[in-house]
């Protein structure tokens, strides 16, 4: 049995797209262990003073992610608060031999993630009211997008480690990754997918307070040479619904490409790099 959490505070204007994002990314752990989620309870923060009919619209994508999920929302629990708050608990189950560990990568494995970064970025920039079209509706399709099809095509292969990309930022978790496996990882950082204009808007310095936070706990362990600053910003830039991070066998990655290829995945699936014997560094960048 798995058994997770997670909630926050709106990172979109729109109630029933923040009902889904946040019900996408409290589900997200389930599919990293190599599991399927089944039941899900709403956790709700709401202030008296907004119509009822917002929360309505929250619960509405919350309840319509789980669904897609193939879970069952059995009810929950809520408070009066100041600020609007909405996640979900999620218990699901996998098979004790199946699971998906976050440490185990082989040197010689191969680093793939499945969506796109700098959902962080993106949304600085929309809170300054500079983002374009183009970039909001990407993100909140990447940040909406289930690990549900990620997840059954990655359980086909052999995976050394999986992790989820959230607050941490990629750079963060591929720390946290490398240093339990006792490796390296070599990330070639213009191979990594990024969404539309989260470059530009990140050599603008529309950059989030998280970043600057992510960066300061692990580039001691980060080489990051002569990489335009633009990028390690964005590299440490906190995901909210992120991808699969996973360490897979050199030999199973051609079959795995071409699996995601066809199983229409929505979001834009990135070999990123490789892993190495360990060095004096956790990560490298090229």
């Amino acid at each position: 049995m798995i058994q997770t959490v997670d909630f926050f505070t709106p990172i979109v204007d729109d109630p029933y797209m923040f009902g889904q994002i946040a019900a996408a990314n409290s589900l997200s752990d389930v599919w990293a262990m190599g599991g399927e989620p089944a039941v899900a309870l709403n956790i709700v923060g709401f202030p008296n003073c907004l119509d009822p009919a917002i929360l309505g619209d929250i619960l509405a994508g919350g309840a319509d992610k789980v669904k897609e999920a193939g879970a069952v929302l059995v009810g929950g629990h809520s408070v009066q608060d100041d600020e609007p708050k909405y996640g979900l608990c999620v218990s699901g189950f996998v098979h004790p031999d199946k699971i998906f560990k976050n440490y185990g990568c082989r040197p010689g494995d191969v680093l793939v993630l499945t969506k796109q970064i700098g959902s962080g970025v993106i949304n600085t920039a929309i809170k300054a009211e500079m983002a374009s079209p183009s970039a909001v509706k990407e993100a909140q399709m990447v940040m909406a997008s289930l690990n549900r099809i990620a997840k059954r095509v990655t359980e086909r292969y052999h995976v050394s480690a999986c992790t989820d990309i959230t607050g941490f930022g990629l750079l963060g978790h591929c720390v946290e990754m490398a240093e339990a496996s006792d490796v390296t990882f070599e990330l070639k950082v213009k191979d990594i997918a990024y969404m539309a204009d989260a470059i530009d808007y990140a050599k603008m310095g529309l950059v989030p307070a998280g970043t600057y936070k992510n960066r300061g706990y692990s580039i001691g362990k980060v080489e990051t040479g002569s990489i335009e600053e633009c990028y390690v910003d964005l590299l440490y830039d906190p995901q909210t619904s992120g991808g699969l991070l996973l360490s897979v066998s050199p030999d199973d990655v051609e079959g795995m490409m071409r699996d995601f290829e066809h199983a229409g995945m929505e979001t834009t699936v990135s070999i990123i790099g490789k892993v190495a014997p360990k060095s004096d560094k956790l990560i490298r960048l090229f």
